[in-house]
């Protein structure tokens, strides 16, 4: 199936190259960007020299059309809302890495992503896919919303509780910590290397635009009060730890808890559900598509803390997209994802 990545000179685009570059499926047909069309993808990334050898196209959504059997989009927020449209009229199958889509509610969206929302009518139709929560949705759209890495992370970490009413509503803290490549290419004064080198920093606090989504996904789950979610800045290039708290509704012994968790994902080929008083570190993930956790139970506190850990460009996003992709064509869930994390 030919393949094409709108977007392919940001970070989420170059790990979409990484992946399909040796997809037995997908084939790289063609890489577009809106600002270096005409130049080669080498050009920008050096470490693609000889294995994609392509030159950037320009946006044509017709042209797409004629030639790819799905699109990547890789793209900003407040740009994917415009060219998704064209795309699907067109008679494209996409999977957008933005957040354009990931909001039913388009009042939302302006509120928490403070851009001009997409039309509703696409928002409806667009598919919020987090395979581990939603699978069976995914397999009759050619629209998929691929979810946030924040959000990725917390809603996996909080799944299992949610669904089996383990937890007090208005109970549940989120503390989470990125690398910085989720910032993406453009520099800022909180990214140059003087800010960033040996520091810790918390930002966007009670206002990072992943809430809504994560508490979006969580009240279809069950689960219908708001939750404390705050994001920090850590010095390292890739990962993310989300280690989140709850209120326990009653006893549980920390091995029913981890009975809970291993039977919920025990046939997803992407979680890994840690032994008792074992707990995740980043770069145990890190150029993988897996998501791992630890659970611990405090007696005395009657609180449960989950550990969940992801790499942000993978699962956080570029390897989630072809994860969707895989389902969506009827392919193997974990074709083209074979990754193996990179360590140390």
């Amino acid at each position: 199936m030919k393949a094409g990545v709108i977007g392919a000179t940001g970070y989420g685009g170059a790990e979409l190259l990484r992946i399909l570059q040796s997809h037995p499926t997908f084939q790289i047909e063609s890489v577009y960007s809106s600002s270096q069309q005409g130049k080669s993808i080498v050009d920008h990334y050096p470490h693609l020299t000889d294995i994609v050898p392509m030159t950037l196209e320009e946006i044509d959504p017709a042209a797409i059309a004629q030639k790819l059997d799905i699109v990547f989009l890789a793209t900003p927020s407040g740009v994917s809302s415009e060219i998704a449209p064209l795309l699907l009229k067109e008679g494209c199958t996409v999977i957008d890495l933005s957040g354009d889509f990931r909001l039913k509610d388009i009042n939302d969206y302006e509120d928490w992503y403070k851009k001009k929302p997409a039309p509703q009518e696409w928002v409806d139709q667009a598919v919020y896919a987090l395979p581990e929560l939603n699978r069976s949705s995914i397999k009759d759209t050619k629209f998929i919303s691929n979810p946030g890495c924040y959000s990725t992370a917390t809603l996996l970490g909080l799944a299992p509780l949610v669904r089996q009413g383990l937890i007090e509503e208005k109970s549940v803290i989120v503390d989470a910590k990125s690398g910085v490549s989720g910032a993406g290419q453009t520099a800022s004064f909180h990214t140059i290397y003087n800010e960033l080198n040996e520091n810790f920093k918390i930002y966007k606090v009670n206002a990072h635009q992943h809430i809504p989504e994560i508490e979006q996904m969580l009240s279809s789950l069950g689960y219908e009060s708001p939750i404390t979610f705050n994001s920090h800045l850590v010095p390292m290039t890739r990962g993310i730890m989300a280690t989140i708290y709850a209120t326990l509704k009653s006893d549980i012994s920390q091995e029913e808890i981890n009975k809970v968790y291993n039977d919920f994902y025990e046939d997803e080929p992407f979680i890994r559900v840690r032994k008792n008083g074992i707990f995740p570190a980043t770069k145990e993930v890190y150029g993988s598509n897996f998501c791992d956790m630890g659970i611990s139970v405090d007696t005395r506190t009657g609180r449960v803390t989950v550990v969940s850990v992801i790499d942000n460009l993978m699962k956080g996003a570029a390897g989630q997209a072809v994860q969707n992709a895989n389902i969506l064509f009827g392919l193997e869930e974990t074709a083209g994802l074979h990754f193996i994390p990179v360590y140390p």
